[in-house]
C-alpha cells in the first residue's frame, strides 16, 4: 500500500483560480458556519466576462467603460484585462433595435434556434484579435464608444491584479424606432443556470435571448418558459447549440405559439457554460436589457425602485415542488410598508404570477422585500424581476429590476456620468454602514469616497460622489463595512426629447475574493497496488 499526502492549500488554490465558482463565495454572512468565517479570503485570478450585441439599429450608440477597483492585500503583478469580438450566427434574426417592426414571430420563420452545424460566422465590427477595452492599471476606467450598427458580443478575460473585481458596462442609446430608449447592462460571466422571470412572449413586446458561449468548445443550452398555468407549449426545439466563442441571439416568441406577458425563461447549460441576457423591447414603452435574477431563494430583495415610478409589475416564479406564500413590502426612506391591496402573494409551484402595483412608491424611493408569509412547512424559494416604468403616454421609457443577492464585500457599477446617476442601498434586516468610491475619471482626477449608513428596513437613494477634478465616465465601488446585509441598484438617467430614457443596473457581489480553508490537516488519498 502506498500513500499519496494531497496538500490542502493546493486543492483550494485551483478552486481559488477562476471566479464564478459560487460554492465558495456564496450564501449570506449569517448563513456561514465557523470554518467558513475562520477561512482566509485570497483575490481571484481570472475573471470571464461576456457582453452581448448591443443593437443593429442605424440610430444608436453604444459606450463600453471597463475597471477593475484598487484592493487591499492585491500584490501589483502582471496582469491583462481585454475583450475581443465573438463569432455571429445572427443573420436571420431580426434584431430588436433595427426598427423593423419585428419578426415573424407568429409562425417562427425567423427565429434563429442555434447553429446546429457548427457552422462558422464571421467577425463583425471592433474586428480582428485587438481587444477591446485593455487596462492599464487598477483603480482607472478606460471607455470606447462603437456608432456603427452591428456591434459585436464580446467575450473578455482578465487575469492577475485586474481580476478580481473587473467589471464592464455596456450603455445604449437608440434615438428612434421600436427599440427607442436607453439600454444597458453589466457583462456578466459564464454560468450553467439563469432565471429570468418577466420576459415574454406578447406580440407587443420582442424579447430576445442572447447567448454567448465563451469558450474552444460548444455549448448547448435549454430554453424553457413557464407562464402563469406552468410551462409554455413548445412550438419547436428548445435546444440551443451555441457554437464555440460565439452568440446566437434566439428570439423568444418563435420557441411557443402561447402569447403571454410576464412569463418566466429559465436557461440551463446542458454542456459547458455561456453567458445569458434577455433584450426587451416593447413597441410603445421602449425596453432595456432584462438582467437574470438571483438565485431561488426564500426571502428576495429587488432594491432601487425610483421615486417617479408611474408604474411597476412584479413578476414572481416559484421552482420548487412546494407553492410559495409571500409577504410584499416597500423599504422606503425612513421606514417599511405594506403596500395597499398587495399584502401578499401565492404563487404555485412551477407557475409564474404577476402584480400590478402601480405608483407604488407614491414619489419616494424604495425597495421591495418579498419573505415568507409563515404557516406550516417549509418556506419555498422563489425568483422575482420588477418591470419599471417612468412617463406617460409616447413618452414612457422601461426598465427592468430583478432579485438581487447581497452585497457580501464590494460591487461596482462602471459607467456613471457628471449626472443622472442613483444609487440605491437597502438593508432589508439590521441597520448596515457602506463605503462607496468614486473612481478617478475615464480622462483623469482622483478617487473620492463617503461612509454611508443605512438603517434597518430602509433605502437610501443618493446621488453618489464624483472624483475630484475627474472628466469622463467613472465607476462607484459599494463596499460593506459592518451590520447586516445590504443590496443595492445604480439607475443612470439619460433623458431625450421629452422622454425619461433610464436604465437600472443591479450591484451583486463581485466574487472577488474566495475563500481558502485553513490547513488544519492534509488530505490523504489511498492507493491499493
Amino acid at each position: 500500500m502506498n500513500r499519496t499526502t494531497l496538500s490542502l492549500i493546493g486543492a483550494v488554490t485551483a478552486l481559488a483560480a477562476v471566479t464564478g465558482v459560487a460554492a465558495l463565495t456564496g450564501g449570506s454572512s449569517e448563513d456561514a458556519d465557523p470554518a467558513a468565517k475562520a477561512a482566509t479570503r485570497l483575490p481571484v485570478q481570472r475573471s470571464t466576462l461576456l457582453c452581448p450585441a448591443p443593437s443593429s439599429s442605424d440610430v444608436s450608440s453604444t459606450t463600453y467603460t471597463a475597471y477593475t477597483p484598487e484592493r487591499d492585500g492585491v500584490e501589483a503583478k502582471d496582469g491583462t484585462a481585454g475583450l475581443l469580438p465573438a463569432e455571429s450566427h445572427s443573420d436571420d434574426v431580426s434584431d430588436p433595435g433595427a426598427g423593423d417592426g419585428g419578426s415573424k414571430d407568429d409562425n417562427g420563420d425567423n427565429g434563429d434556434k442555434g447553429a446546429k452545424d457548427g457552422g462558422k460566422g464571421g467577425r463583425t465590427s471592433q474586428g480582428g484579435d485587438k481587444p477591446v477595452l485593455p487596462l492599464k492599471e487598477p483603480g482607472k476606467p478606460v471607455t470606447t464608444d462603437e456608432d456603427s450598427s452591428g456591434a459585436p458580443a464580446l467575450i473578455g478575460t482578465a487575469d492577475g491584479r485586474f481580476a478580481p473585481g473587473w467589471t464592464v458596462q455596456q450603455t445604449t442609446t437608440i434615438d428612434a424606432g421600436s427599440g427607442r430608449g436607453l439600454l444597458g447592462t453589466a457583462c456578466t460571466a459564464p454560468d450553467t443556470d439563469f432565471w429570468f422571470p418577466g420576459v415574454s412572449t406578447d406580440r407587443d413586446r420582442q424579447d430576445f435571448v442572447h447567448l454567448t458561449n465563451p469558450d474552444d468548445v460548444a455549448a448547448e443550452a435549454d430554453l424553457k418558459i413557464y407562464g402563469p398555468s406552468g410551462r409554455l407549449n413548445a412550438s419547436t426545439d428548445e435546444s440551443i447549440t451555441i457554437p464555440p466563442r460565439s452568440t446566437v441571439p434566439v428570439l423568444l416568441s418563435t420557441l411557443t405559439d402561447q402569447r403571454s406577458a410576464g412569463v418566466t425563461l429559465r436557461v440551463t447549460a446542458r454542456t459547458g457554460r455561456v453567458g445569458a441576457a434577455v433584450q426587451a423591447v416593447d413597441q410603445k414603452a421602449g425596453g432595456d436589457w432584462l438582467p437574470a435574477s438571483a438565485a431561488p431563494s426564500t426571502s428576495v430583495v429587488i432594491p432601487g425602485v425610483p421615486k417617479d415610478a408611474t408604474s411597476a409589475r412584479l413578476v414572481v416564479f416559484a421552482p420548487g415542488s412546494d407553492d410559495a406564500d409571500l409577504k410584499v413590502r416597500l423599504a422606503g426612506p425612513h421606514n417599511s410598508i405594506t403596500p395597499a391591496g398587495h399584502e401578499s402573494l401565492h404563487v404555485k409551484s412551477g407557475m409564474t404570477a404577476a402584480i400590478d402595483l402601480g405608483d407604488v412608491t407614491k414619489g419616494e424611493p424604495g425597495s421591495l422585500l418579498l419573505t415568507p408569509e409563515g404557516g406550516e412547512g417549509p418556506a419555498a424559494p422563489v425568483v422575482a424581476a420588477l418591470q419599471v416604468t417612468r412617463g406617460k403616454g409616447g413618452d414612457q421609457e422601461t426598465a427592468f429590476i430583478p432579485a438581487t443577492g447581497a452585497i457580501e464585500r464590494s460591487a461596482t457599477a462602471a459607467d456613471n456620468r457628471s449626472k443622472g446617476s442613483t444609487l440605491s442601498l437597502v438593508a432589508p434586516g439590521a441597520t448596515t454602514k457602506v463605503r462607496v468610491t468614486a473612481s478617478a475619471g475615464a480622462d483623469g482626477g482622483s478617487p473620492v469616497s463617503k461612509t454611508y449608513e443605512v438603517k434597518g428596513g430602509t433605502t437610501q437613494a443618493l446621488e453618489p460622489p464624483h472624483p475630484s477634478s475627474g472628466k469622463g465616465p467613472y465607476a462607484v465601488t459599494v463596499e460593506r463595512l459592518s451590520g447586516g446585509p445590504v443590496h443595492a441598484s445604480r439607475m443612470l438617467e439619460l433623458p431625450q426629447g421629452g422622454v425619461p430614457m433610464f436604465t437600472i443596473q443591479p450591484l451583486p457581489d463581485d466574487r472577488g475574493t474566495v475563500a481558502v480553508p485553513e490547513a488544519g490537516q492534509d488530505l490523504s488519498v489511498l492507493n491499493d497496488d
